[in-house]
């Protein structure tokens, strides 16, 4: 028997079925010559400080930086289950080879392979990796088993990207959050991250707006204009004098194109579903995954904007899957080569819908994996179309001595931006191609001047950050300063990134705030706070894109491990013993007395009765206990709902809370529910029950 390890249960389901192992026994399906089992995501974890030493679950300065060596995992609680059978199976006698078919990518492997080494494995190892759920890229991959030693790089990297991560998130939040008396988070990405955030709320407080002037002609049909002017009187004197006619100096005409832009990558398409759709990045994700496990989308977490060499011959096929989902009809001609470049994919090609996904399949979706869907689509449309072609026409003109500029613009051919556009893809931001038509013209024609007005304005400050300016930036942060071929740059990676803004929330660094239908991220007084105190080399996005670009180093086998990690005790050591406090942080870390704080129940993690609530959410008062539930957090901004001090309080007594008006992202509608409270790995989660429900339903 070969043993197949999924990382979902939904993905083993498919992959069964391909393979013919249709008997469903406990944890596993089983039938000709396979057996396929799987993960519930991450079965194991980081190990804890005091699961290293006891004496280190106190935080005490005496003790850091903690440096464990070696570094390990253990199988969290709540998996113990299915590690178990993971464990049987993979000792059973009939037992000949075992298949990591778990996400093709760097935590997908981390997953299958602590799995594979807890349960202290020696059987052949063979990789699945494949970029779409369909059975036959199913059945194509398992014909194409790779050597599971081919993405031993690959694991390392994924260990050490976790390491990091501990030491980082371990160190720097008890370091500081003793100094400073005050329970703080730090992150080895997230820290970089809010700082971007707080430097730009910087420099938008510190702008002072520029007044100037336009005096703007009313030629008949048209309207000229002057350069920005700095002073309101000469702009009216200018006016005044402008009352009899322009004068053309030169009319100028370009032809102009705009080639395609390049297929969607995760990011891209974060960027876009956030700017057009108003999705978070987690959201977006979320109905991704959702859709490449329904065989409808290509893998979701992928760094590349292009297809292989080898799939020129299929695009059609996938354009014409795009056209109908898109309801559009098929571009007049497509450019299948310009979208594919096997030198500019890694791991995974951009994203494109599947040959499953029919226009039939696609409505039965929900509205949000719609959605994005649809979006993904249009990409793929835009992207093997024509160049958007236009003429654009500058006239200069002369008027009382000053110049005036008149601009037009007619598109020729609309090429790629006629998909661009759909009802359910207008928002805040999104720009209409306006054609601004000029008459003709020639050098030295005097047109009358029908009016001449003054338009006011003033230089505008920096935007807030939002998702999609976020994403761009953390994209880009420390690449000027990065070696021109590095394969990856910026923060943190395209899987991890909505992970990053998701924890600044719920961690109160970060909240989000909507006005005029644009929904901005703005650091909180605790996020600036943070900042402040946070030295150079745990804010700099240099440092952690040089990190990024390190663990590629690590998964080629051209850097050692302990190197990287060497470099990261280093940096904590020279931390802890050389940092020096801020003066004044009383005033951006105010101390309250805890007794002046009503508990609202006992803290089902330590079982001390102290849990009260703060601003930003409900925590343990033992700050060694770490316990918290977050107002933002994920579970309830999902549902558009704020947890008060009196359902925490029923939750803490009776492991459940009734939440009326919970709003379905599927549908828009509203619905009541009790959360039921679980505790995993010493971390609150919910599951969910809904008791007015008929049964059946």
């Amino acid at each position: 028997m070969r043993l197949v390890i999924a990382e979902k249960p939904s993905v083993a389901k498919s992959i069964a079925a391909v393979l013919g192992a249709s008997t469903q026994r406990k944890g596993y399906m089983e039938g000709n010559g396979w057996r396929v089992s799987w993960c519930f995501g991450h079965l194991a974890a980081a190990a804890k400080p005091e699961d290293y030493d006891p004496a280190w679950k106190k935080w005490r300065l005496d003790d850091l930086p903690l440096l464990p060596a070696p570094f390990r995992f253990l199988v969290t609680a709540d998996a113990e289950e299915q590690f178990s059978v993971l464990k049987k199976l993979l000792h059973d006698a009939d037992t000949t080879e075992v298949v990591n078919a778990c996400d093709a990518g760097r935590e997908g492997e981390l997953i299958f392979r602590n799995v594979y080494d807890l349960a202290g494995c020696k059987l052949p190892m063979k990789r699945l990796w494949i970029s779409s759920m369909e059975d036959a890229a199913i059945r194509d991959g398992f014909k194409q088993l790779r050597p599971g030693a081919d993405y031993d790089g690959l694991h390392r990297a994924s260990v050490c990207r976790a390491e990091a991560d501990w030491l980082v998130g371990i160190n720097g939040s008890r370091f500081f959050s003793i100094v400073y008396d005050t329970r703080i988070n730090v992150g080895r990405v997230m820290s970089p991250t809010l700082a971007l955030l707080v430097q730009q709320e910087a420099e938008i407080d510190a702008f002072t707006p520029t007044p100037f002037w336009r005096v703007q002609l009313d030629l008949g049909g048209f309207a000229a204009e002057t350069e920005r002017m700095d002073k309101r009187q000469a702009a009216l004197e200018l006016a005044e004098a402008c009352s009899g006619a322009a004068t053309v100096l030169s009319v100028e005409q370009k032809e102009k194109s705009e080639k395609a832009p390049p297929l969607y990558d995760l990011t891209a398409l974060q960027r876009d579903a956030n700017r057009i759709l108003g999705y978070t990045a987690q959201q977006t994700l979320d109905y991704l995954q959702a859709l490449y496990e329904k065989k409808l989308c290509t893998y979701p977490r992928t760094d590349a904007r292009y297809l292989t060499d080898d799939m020129q011959s299929m695009v059609p096929d996938h354009v014409t899957v795009a056209a109908n989902i898109c309801g559009q009809a098929l571009p007049e001609q497509i450019n299948a080569k310009q979208i594919c470049d096997s030198k500019k994919v890694s791991d995974h090609h951009a994203l494109i819908p599947t040959l499953s996904a029919t226009a039939e399949a696609v409505d039965a979706l929900p509205l949000g994996e719609r959605a994005v869907l649809r979006l993904v689509s249009s990409g793929l449309l835009r992207a093997v179309s024509e160049p958007h072609r236009y003429a654009e026409t500058t006239a200069v003109l002369s008027c009382a001595g000053a110049t005036f500029t008149a601009k037009g613009k007619t598109v020729l051919i609309q090429g790629w931006k006629l998909y661009e556009r759909k009802p359910e893809m207008e928002g805040p931001g999104k720009e209409t191609d306006k054609q601004n038509v000029l008459p003709e013209l020639t050098d030295g024609q005097a047109l009358p001047v029908q009016a001449a007005t003054v338009r006011a304005g003033k230089t505008s400050p920096p935007k807030h950050f939002t998702e999609d300016t976020v994403l761009a930036s953390m994209e880009t942060a420390g690449v000027k300063d990065m070696p021109e071929d590095a394969e990856r740059k910026g923060l943190g990676t395209p899987a991890t990134r909505a992970a990053i803004l998701e924890k600044l929330i719920s961690a109160g660094y970060v909240e989000r705030q909507k006005a005029k239908k644009v929904t901005s991220l703005l650091p909180t007084t605790s996020g600036k706070a943070l900042i402040t105190v946070l030295p150079e080399e745990l804010q700099s996005p240099l440092l952690t894109a040089e990190w990024e670009f390190r663990l590629k180093e690590v998964e080629r086998g051209e850097l050692e491990p302990s190197a990287f990690i060497r470099g990261i005790d280093n940096m904590l050591k020279e931390l802890v013993h050389e940092y020096k406090p801020v003066p004044g942080s009383e005033m951006l870390f105010p101390r309250r007395e805890k007794s002046t704080r009503e508990s609202l129940g006992k803290c089902p993690c330590c079982g001390k009765d102290g849990v009260i609530e703060l601003e930003k959410g409900f925590v343990c008062s033992d700050r060694e206990c770490g316990f918290a539930i977050w107002k933002a957090s994920r579970f309830f901004t999902k549902k558009q709902i704020t947890p008060t001090a009196a359902m925490i309080r029923t939750l803490l007594h009776k492991g459940r809370m009734p939440m009326k008006g919970c709003k379905s992202e599927s549908t828009g509608k509203t619905y009541d529910a009790v959360a039921v409270l679980e505790m995993r790995d010493g971390k609150p989660d919910f599951k969910m029950e809904f008791p007015n429900r008929k049964r059946g339903a």
